[in-house]
């Protein structure tokens, strides 16, 4: 008999109904069944048939998901650029322009002027360089690099005190490739 205790019963009562539950849990798992594991062969064609489908669309749908971060990394890449290119291709343009300010000007200061119009080239064109990631597609690499190219020459024309005729058409070519770019970068927005 169990004492008058009320924590002694409620252990005990806890220990056999943990007892008989082991029991019915044994009990329960010992069941077997009849039968053999064969497959129906009526509806086997079908299950394949239901399996290639799923996983031709599943790899359809995967190359989707590819194909479309693919092209937002490349968006990306190209706006990067694009950005970069806007904003030092204007400061290079102003400062270039105050070059030329100073080259016209009845005593035009070129001296001064014309190292922050080389550092800005060189600024940009370096800058430019950089960002160009290689998911770029190539005609707007090419694009780029004639900005970058364009820069450089303009720069090495303005340290080396090119002729105005030389120059106007170098400065020609630099406008005509910031043009070409940012319409290919407009496009792609």
């Amino acid at each position: 008999m169990l004492s008058g205790n009320p924590r002694g019963v409620r252990i005990a009562g806890l220990t056999v109904g943990g007892v008989a539950a082991l029991g019915i849990l044994t009990v329960g798992c010992t069941s077997v069944t009849g039968g053999g594991a064969t497959a129906n062969s009526g509806e086997a064609p079908a299950y394949r048939t239901s399996v290639s489908l799923s996983s031709s669309q599943a790899a359809v749908s995967s190359s989707a998901r590819e194909s479309e971060r693919q092209s937002s990394m490349t968006t990306q890449a190209v706006h990067d650029t694009c950005e970069t290119l806007s904003t030092t291709s204007a400061d290079a343009i102003d400062a270039v322009n105050s070059y030329v300010d100073a080259f016209n000007a009845p005593a035009g200061d070129t001296e001064s002027a014309a190292g922050p119009a080389v550092d800005a080239l060189d600024q940009s064109a370096d800058a430019v360089e950089k960002s160009i990631a290689e998911i770029v597609p190539d005609k707007l690499k090419d694009a780029f690099m004639g900005w970058v190219d364009g820069a450089r020459t303009t720069a090495e024309a303005i340290t080396r005190k090119a002729r105005p005729a030389e120059f106007n058409r170098i400065i020609g070519d630099l406008n005509g490739a910031r043009s070409d770019v940012l319409r290919l970068c407009d496009a792609t927005y």
